[in-house]
């Protein structure tokens, strides 16, 4: 090989690495979603004048999602236990964005009622002719050890945040399959991938979504126009947080912390977007040092398992001593 080639060879190789370790640093999002953010389609294009349900609109990332897709130019079905809070929502939204009050349906849905979920699939689509985009977003969090939670618990976080979620996607999907397209968008977690201490119902429903989602994804290669699609924030300020399941069913948490250090709901919903409007099938979205872990777990298991005994231990010590919130 030329002189000239090898010592070119010899400066460029560091420079990439370093440059592409800045990048790593300052990221929030995995390098396809982030690579998708610069040159990929735009959301406002890409969604503009389609249909698009979200389930758990009433706060959180349910309440930006519905802002952001009005903004895009989405018409909305906006579902949720709460309907005067929906209401608020859609009120919202006709004020940020270029809708009609007839672009936004609100339709009350409670994921564990099961048997009804047909009846609101059907009106739904009475009401638009069709759905393009179901993003599953309702669910609870958790905060106890698994020493002291009830199995009810487990029971409720399993029945909602995965058969809740599985029971409205059998409805939806027949009805992409048929139009031969479509989107499906769940939004997971980070402990759907890893493990993390005060979470076991949580990550194990998350995990349950995980496997449905990525086998779903095999049975429909005959589908190559419908996307799906799971997104796994890190830690999201969020209302979220405030209804999580504590060891028994209906005692509420005590304290939520301070969430200044967590990512900007609208951040997070922002990289969604750009996830959906480039058929992205599965989303990281944090920030460091939560990035870091998604590939630690994901090329390095065993330096994730040594950090993560570490940080879980004093997560857990700190809980008992009444020094940990959510």
């Amino acid at each position: 090989m030329d002189l000239c080639v090898v010592t070119a060879l010899w400066y460029l190789v560091p420079l990439y690495l370093l440059v592409y370790l800045l990048c790593f640093i300052f990221a929030d999002a995995d390098f396809t979603l982030l690579w998708a953010s610069l040159v990929g389609n735009r959301p406002e294009t890409k969604l503009k004048g389609l249909v698009v349900w979200v389930t758990g609109a009433s706060s959180g990332i349910g309440e930006e999602l519905a802002y952001q897709l009005a903004k895009c130019g989405s018409r909305l079905i906006l579902s949720a236990r709460r309907e005067d809070e929906l209401n608020r929502v859609k009120r919202k939204c006709l004020e940020c964005a270029n809708l009609q009050d007839e672009d936004i349906l609100v339709l009350p849905l409670d994921l564990l009622e099961r048997t009804s979920h047909e009846a609101k699939m059907k009106a739904a689509l009475e009401y638009f002719g069709h759905i393009d985009i179901l993003i599953n977003n309702g669910g609870r969090s958790q905060r106890s050890l698994c020493l002291e939670t009830s199995t009810d618990v487990y029971q409720a976080l399993m029945d909602l945040n995965f058969l809740g979620t599985v029971s409205l996607t059998k409805q939806v999907l027949p009805h992409m399959t048929q139009r031969g397209s479509g989107s499906i968008v769940t939004v997971s977690s980070v402990v759907g991938l890893a493990g993390a201490p005060l979470a076991t119902g949580y990550s194990a429903s998350k995990h349950a979504l995980q496997g449905f989602f990525n086998s779903l994804r095999t049975e429909l290669t005959d589908y190559p126009k419908i996307l799906i699609s799971t997104v796994c924030p890190g830690p999201v300020q969020s209302k979220i947080v405030h209804n999580a399941f504590t060891e028994e069913l209906n005692k509420p948490v005590a304290t939520a912390c301070n969430q200044e250090h967590k990512m900007p709901t609208s951040r997070c919903v922002r990289l969604m977007l750009v996830g959906i409007a480039n058929s992205v099938k599965e989303m990281w979205i944090a920030q460091q040092p939560f990035l870091l872990f998604y590939y630690m777990w994901q090329y390095a298991p065993t330096i994730a398992w040594f950090a993560t005994d570490i940080l879980g231990r004093k997560r857990v010590q700190n809980f008992k001593a009444g020094l940990v919130s959510i």
